[in-house]
């Protein structure tokens, strides 16, 4: 039986899943990415100060990660020395960013698979915002067109989390999650100028001065978006988990683990940060290849060859290219699939003993939960890294404030060279993103892009891999194969962005 359960929503961007089920196991997953973009075509030719503008358009959410890897990517091009200063404020941007997409991601994008809104209806309190929520649901409920609105009706049928209070609880935190968000994008444009699309953040540095009280009110929005991670975030993640305990080993993704590290801890790019890069393979780990990262196409729908390196990288659309299902590359790493993203991003920090902290926390949560790290790679294990990480990150932002120093500089001086080339690396929250350039003669002559979700939301590789979404269906148990909520939990687990997939 094949089912098609696209255009799969509360993500961003046009994904369609097609599946084919087997007595009520899904058997063979398809991940297709719809549309065609082409940022790589269009920055050739252009003024490379332009990249980390440009760039930022290829997302709304996680537009300042792609200001960072692409100021990244400059600075090694340009051998620029950057201030203390300019790489702190670099990290207070995109870590305030990073908080704001995970509460957006739990609450606005996944939550709902678990939270059964109908309990509304239950609610007596005075709290207004809950109230005008009933009353909305219950008119929806009763009303006789066919498709109700959105965004929580209609919904997928299946089991939903039973205790009223803690559904009441979600969905007030829901909404006072929208007010938490907004609080960690102002913190962003604080230093980044506005958001989303900084333009603030310039390779080696950022235009915006630290002073007293821009450091101040950073320092008070983001203790409020800590607060809310502790109180509420992580407890309702928790709550989830203890009545879907089968989701810890639902939704595991079949190849490796590939971050690159996010938040340097001293101005140089290769400095520790708080979050270790590497590669991980079962218990094998290594440091990372740029140059063992290729790009197949066989399923993909271009012409250009496959199987090419980054640097080496090329852009020739073909629509109607027979055997090809998706608009997304497949990169490889060794000719392996690797999964990308918070769970990615944990396990490789864990295996590593990088960060005692998030040692700590993910044996802590993994004692709560009576499971082990490797339980990790699963639909719970995905959220309660995306919890790990924001915990970690507010307090590290926190700290990162206090190293400011007001009488030094906040950006490199520099003249552009007539040639050069460099990789700039981070993590969205989404995962490990690369940007590539390459100048000559003072212009852009390559520029080239693997984001997260073409890891993850990839098809089928040269050798007939699956991408890690895929292969994370695969093998899943569907009660109702014509809506296959338990393929949407795990989609969304993923935080696929397909803007960005198909840049």
């Amino acid at each position: 039986m094949k089912v098609d359960i696209g255009p799969v929503t509360r993500l961003e961007g046009h994904l369609s899943i097609h599946t084919t089920v087997e007595n009520n196991v899904i058997t063979e997953a398809k991940s297709m990415g719809e549309m065609f973009r082409g940022f790589e075509a269009f920055l050739r030719g252009r003024d490379p100060l332009d990249a980390q503008q440009i760039t930022q358009r290829i997302c709304g959410v996680c537009c300042y990660a792609h200001a960072v890897a692409s100021s990244y990517a400059q600075e090694s091009a340009y051998n620029l020395s950057v201030p203390p200063n300019g790489r702190i404020l670099h990290n207070l941007i995109q870590g305030a960013n990073h908080l704001y997409d995970y509460l957006l991601h739990f609450y606005q994008l996944s939550a709902l698979d678990f939270v059964d809104v109908t309990a509304i209806l239950e609610y007596k309190g005075s709290d207004s915002d809950l109230t005008v929520l009933r009353d909305w649901v219950k008119t929806e409920l009763n009303s006789k067109t066919a498709f109700p609105a959105a965004p929580f009706l209609p919904r997928l049928s299946g089991r939903y989390l039973s205790d009223a209070q803690v559904n009441i609880g979600a969905l007030k935190h829901y909404i006072e999650s929208l007010e938490i968000q907004k609080k960690a994008n102002r913190a962003s444009a604080i230093f980044g100028g506005k958001f989303p699309h900084a333009t603030a953040i310039f390779p080696g540095g950022c235009t915006q001065s630290p002073t007293i009280d821009n450091i101040a009110s950073y320092r008070s929005l983001i203790f409020e978006v800590r607060n809310f991670i502790h109180q509420k975030y992580i407890p309702d993640i928790l709550a989830v988990a203890k009545e879907f305990p089968d989701y810890w080993n639902i939704g595991k993704s079949r190849g490796g683990f590939l971050s690159y590290g996010l938040l340097p801890l001293g101005p140089q790019l290769d400095s520790k940060r708080l979050f270790a890069p590497g590669v991980l393979f079962q218990d094998n780990f290594a440091r990372v290849d740029f140059d063992a990262i290729q790009e197949d196409v066989k399923y993909s729908k271009y012409s250009s060859p496959s199987g090419l390196k980054v640097r080496n990288g090329e852009l020739t659309p073909s629509s109607h290219k027979t055997g090809a299902y998706s608009w997304v590359k497949a990169p490889r790493y060794q000719e392996k699939m690797v999964e990308v993203g918070p769970a990615a991003r944990i396990l490789v920090d864990y295996h590593q003993n990088n960060n005692p902290k998030i040692k700590q926390l993910v044996d802590k949560f993994a004692g709560l939960a009576g499971i082990k790290a490797e339980n990790l790679n699963s639909v719970l294990g995905r959220h309660l890294c995306r919890a790990i990480s924001a915990a970690v990150i507010a307090d590290f932002l926190l700290e990162e404030t206090e190293r400011i120093d007001l009488k030094g500089q906040h950006m490199a001086q520099y003249n552009l060279p007539k040639s050069g080339e460099g990789f700039g690396a981070t993590e969205a929250s989404r995962g490990a993103l690369l940007h590539y350039i390459k100048v000559k003669d003072y212009k852009i002559k390559k520029y080239e892009c693997v984001v997260p979700t073409t890891w993850n939301c990839s098809p089928k590789d040269d050798n007939d891999q699956p991408g890690a979404l895929e292969s994370a269906l695969i093998g899943t148990r569907v009660e109702n194969p014509d809506e296959q909520i338990e393929a949407n939990r795990i989609v969304h687990s993923f935080d696929p962005c397909l803007a960005c997939a198909v840049h």
